[in-house]
């Protein structure tokens, strides 16, 4: 289970922390990533991290204002993943999704297994 959490309204310029707990599986052993879907567009790819923690990737949109961590608690089915979101542009409201991949970590999220329910951002003035 995916649980997302940390959105709400913020002006541009803000910053806002995403977290995502998931709990009921191993989720240490999975990639996992942060998706967005704005009004009448498409989900999108935003940011993931490998299940180590040593690699991270991001959408080109994103890089350099957006950061996604995570903390991997060993032998238990609790984990928690972050998306740090700074300089916010109106552009970034969306509903965003975290999701856990057991493969990689994707920017193609036909690959990812489990979904979260979304946490809506919106950033306006």
């Amino acid at each position: 289970q995916l649980v997302e959490s940390g959105g709400g309204l913020v002006q541009p310029g803000g910053s806002l922390r995403l977290s995502c707990a998931a709990s009921g599986r191993t989720f240490s052993n999975y990639a996992m990533g942060w998706f967005r879907q704005a009004p009448g567009k498409d989900r999108e790819f935003v940011a993931a991290i490998d299940w180590s923690a040593t690699a991270t990737y991001y959408a080109d949109s994103v890089k350099g204002r957006f950061t996604i961590s995570r903390d991997n608690a060993k032998n238990t089915a609790k984990n928690t993943v972050y998306l740090q979101m700074n300089s916010l542009k109106p552009e970034d409201t969306a509903v965003y999704y975290c999701a856990a991949d057991y493969t990689s970590a994707s920017s193609n999220q036909r690959e990812y297994d489990y979904w979260g329910q979304g946490t809506q951002v919106t950033v306006s003035s």
